[in-house]
């Protein structure tokens, strides 16, 4: 059942891309899902286990995407259920007649009848096991995982009895013909150094659209240099997403990608001219991400289609590490994601980003952040010329916290809707910030009167009143306040909660509607936010809590 969950969720993706002919099919495919396998009661009893959910998941389908991924679902359970028969050959017109859930018998096999485009799409989004294992379903399934796109996993989790990893990746390489759709390589690089740039020369990997390269690496040999082969780069004209990990970069090759949407680099040694060159180089770039690099001191970004650019610089790594990000013409940016608040560039300069919604984590570690003529200076305003009307998320690490720097920054964002601010203890215990702030109704802070609809509040200490005046403070002058959500960085017992409530439920609040739910849980930074690349979440913010594990 897991295999036909996890096949539900892969092919919904490719089903934006599945050929019109599939929908009149895929809307009767999930009820028939049974026909790919039964005989043998077990088979039959897991087959009509994933018609069930697949009918379910069709009856609610509003698009033929929905339903070709019911039919996804009902072929991996099929493939589940051949591997329990040990991979017995099942022939359609050998195998009785399958029964459908209601108890009827239909003879015809509607997910079969799709067309091998359908069939394909659906083979190459599932993991690299239950793709081969297709190939076990009925005589109609046999030559689709050879001529559906490659999708191969070459990690450690890939095995077999009897064979290594790297045995098994040359032998899928050998066997298939290609294309590929994705390769994901994660291994210990200095175990397969000299096969890595054969593997990227297969044929079987020819139009590669997805490609993430992760050189794992001992703690021995964590100073080698590993330098990307060149055959890395052929895929250049046909990448969509490119994810390159702990690996370096040649600086004789510049290549161009025309196509690419998505690319992340991550503990990449780099210089800034090669990267420089690679961001102009990629006509169509989504989306960004860059952690934890070296090579490159000062990065000016200008780009015509990037939305989402996070990045984070750990300065404990030795080297050049980025010192300064400009963002240059960058007229769609909406999403600039300091992934971690201690590890950001030092100093970040936004020049044009008309279209700038989101922004955080911002921390006393940015030195300096320039916007337009605005200037904060270690989370202090220093200047406060500029407004920016288009920002509607804002993430502050805040030390105390101090709310006068949280209002300053608020001022500069009118027409803020969300804020998340993460309490941080100042650096001398015995310091007390001063929270208790009133409001001038004659100098009023627009998106407090108007626009701020949710506050999160992340490590709050409900012990010290700077915690406390600080909540406090947006409860009774938020206007339009609909949510607040507070999160301890500890346990705590239903008493003190109930204590919390009281001093929380202010009698004058501006917002009766509001809604004030207290949790207890971790600590939590939002460090290393892995949603740059999820353009689909309208906060990238808005993720559950940890928990609490006494509660858990």
């Amino acid at each position: 059942m897991e295999a036909a969950v996890v096949a539900a969720s892969a092919a919904a993706a490719a089903a934006k891309e599945a050929a019109v002919a599939a929908s009149a099919a895929a809307g009767t495919a999930a009820k028939e899902a049974a026909a790919a396998a039964a005989t043998a009661k077990e088979a039959a009893a897991a087959a009509s286990a994933a018609a069930l959910n697949a009918k379910e998941a069709a009856a609610v389908a509003a698009t033929a995407g929905e339903a070709a991924a019911a039919a996804a679902a009902a072929a991996a359970a099929a493939a589940q259920a051949s591997k329990k028969r040990k991979f017995q050959a099942i022939n359609d017109q050998e195998d009785g007649p399958p029964v459908t859930v209601s108890g009827t018998v239909d003879h015809q096999d509607h997910i079969s009848r799709l067309p091998d485009a359908v069939l394909g799409s659906i083979v190459s989004l599932l993991p690299t096991k239950d793709g081969a294992r297709t190939q076990a379903i009925s005589r109609r399934w046999r030559p689709l995982w050879r001529s559906a796109p490659l999708n191969l996993d070459a990690a450690h989790g890939l095995k077999s009895k009897g064979q290594r990893t790297i045995d098994l990746i040359r032998k899928i390489l050998s066997e298939h013909p290609g294309p590929a759709r994705r390769f994901s390589f994660w291994l210990f690089v200095r175990d397969c150094v000299d096969e890595i740039g054969g593997w990227l020369g297969s044929q079987a990997l020819d139009n590669l659209q997805e490609l993430e390269l992760t050189y794992g690496r001992w703690f021995a040999d964590r100073e080698t240099v590993y330098l990307l082969p060149s055959s890395a780069f052929r895929f250049a004209p046909t990448l969509r997403v490119a994810k390159f990990h702990q690996c370096n970069f040649p600086n004789f090759i510049l290549p161009k990608f025309p196509c690419l949407k998505q690319l992340t680099l991550d503990r990449v040694t780099i210089s800034e001219n090669i990267l420089q060159g690679i961001i102009s180089g990629c006509p169509t770039l989504d989306s960004l991400e860059l952690k934890d690099n070296l090579g490159i001191a000062r990065l000016c970004i200008s780009s015509q289609t990037l939305e989402s650019l996070g990045f984070c610089a750990d300065r404990r790594n030795k080297g050049v590490f980025l010192q300064e990000l400009v963002i240059g013409d960058t007229p769609l940016l909406e999403r600039l994601l300091p992934l971690d608040p201690k590890y950001g560039s030092p100093t970040i300069r936004i020049i044009s980003a008309p279209k700038l919604k989101i922004l955080g984590t911002l921390s006393e570690d940015i030195a300096e952040l320039h916007f337009g003529t605005m200037v904060f200076q270690k989370m202090i305003a220093a200047s406060l010329t500029t407004k920016v009307h288009t920002m509607r998320v804002l993430v502050l690490d805040s030390v105390g916290p101090n709310l006068d720097a949280v209002i300053n920054f608020v001022k500069c964002f009118p027409r803020l809707e969300r804020l998340y601010v993460i309490f941080q203890p100042l650096s001398r215990p015995w310091m007390v910030m001063n929270n208790a702030r009133k409001y001038d109704p004659l100098d009023p802070v627009e998106c407090l009167e108007l626009h701020l609809k949710k506050v999160v509040l992340k490590n709050y200490d409900g012990t010290k009143s700077p915690s406390i005046d600080f909540t406090k403070f947006f409860v009774l002058n938020a206007k339009v306040l609909k949510e607040m959500k507070i999160t301890l960085p500890y346990h705590r017992q239903d008493k003190w909660f109930a204590n919390q409530h009281g001093l929380l439920r202010i009698k004058h609040r501006a917002s009766r509607d509001a809604r004030i739910e207290l949790e207890c849980g971790s600590k939590d930074y939002f460090t290393h936010n892995k949603n740059t690349h999820d353009l689909s979440m309208d906060d990238p913010f808005d993720m559950p809590s940890s928990g609490c594990y006494k509660c858990n």
